[in-house]
């Protein structure tokens, strides 16, 4: 094997881990532990972690070493201050066109989620929290919020982000905000109702991420900008 197609495949086992969620944002990589598990030297995996690092994928720090990169936080308030608006709509937009099938599986989704919250998985929490939402928001009328909304949840794909892998409190909270949400469409709530309950759950998502962010923050870093007041300060507020 050739000392390229080591860094080759050191590159891979890295990227895989850093795209499925093994690896999430602050995991630090460690060199020699990476070498041992591929039966390599730590030259191709340095080499390995330098491409990543030009990628964006991972930071280097002094007396830290290398980590995958925390995510950037203006790209990811920027996202989610968007995709709640969008996803807000159409979620309020689909609600009359949702049958008792569609509520039924989304219940159903969201008690898998309720079972994983004692042995926490964060990456497949985030793959049924998409699809329990995609459950409200696909029968969205709107092709152009639909869209939209299809390339929010893209987007944090990209960014590789689950905010329940440092807030796993979060996700709790979040399941039993999805109870509230279904009941609200299962009464026949107002669709400005829906609209509400669905953007303030995006939000409060938002706010627990930079909270995390802010604590986490080195002291010589700035802090991430603020989130935006909550739709029910908006309310009462001119």
């Amino acid at each position: 094997m050739t000392a390229e197609s080591k860094s080759q495949l050191a590159y891979r086992f890295i990227r895989e881990r850093i795209d499925d969620g093994r690896y999430v944002p602050g995991y630090r990589l460690v060199l020699g532990q990476i070498a041992r598990e591929l039966d390599v030297s730590v030259v191709p995996v340095r080499e390995a972690i330098r491409r990543l690092e030009a990628e964006g994928l991972v930071t280097f720090e002094r007396n830290v070493g290398a980590q995958v990169a925390l995510i950037k936080e203006t790209e990811y308030l920027h996202t989610m201050q968007t995709l709640s608006l969008v996803e807000g709509a159409a979620t309020a937009l689909s609600a009359p066109y949702l049958t008792p099938e569609h509520l039924r599986r989304a219940r159903e989704v969201n008690e898998w989620m309720r079972r994983t919250l004692d042995d926490f998985d964060p990456h497949r929490f985030t793959e049924l929290n998409l699809e329990f939402h995609a459950v409200l928001f696909e029968e969205c009328p709107n092709p152009h919020v639909l869209d939209l909304v299809h390339r929010g949840w893209r987007r944090l794909t990209a960014l590789r982000d689950s905010t329940f892998s440092f807030v796993p409190g979060r996700a709790r909270e979040s399941v039993a905000e999805h109870d509230g949400i279904l009941e609200l469409i299962a009464a026949g709530a107002q669709p400005l109702e829906i609209e509400i309950a669905a953007r303030d759950h995006r939000t409060a998502t938002l706010d627990a991420m930079l909270a995390y962010q802010a604590e986490h923050q080195p002291p010589t870093t700035a802090r991430p900008p603020s989130s935006p007041p909550s739709t029910t300060d908006r309310r009462n507020h001119p």
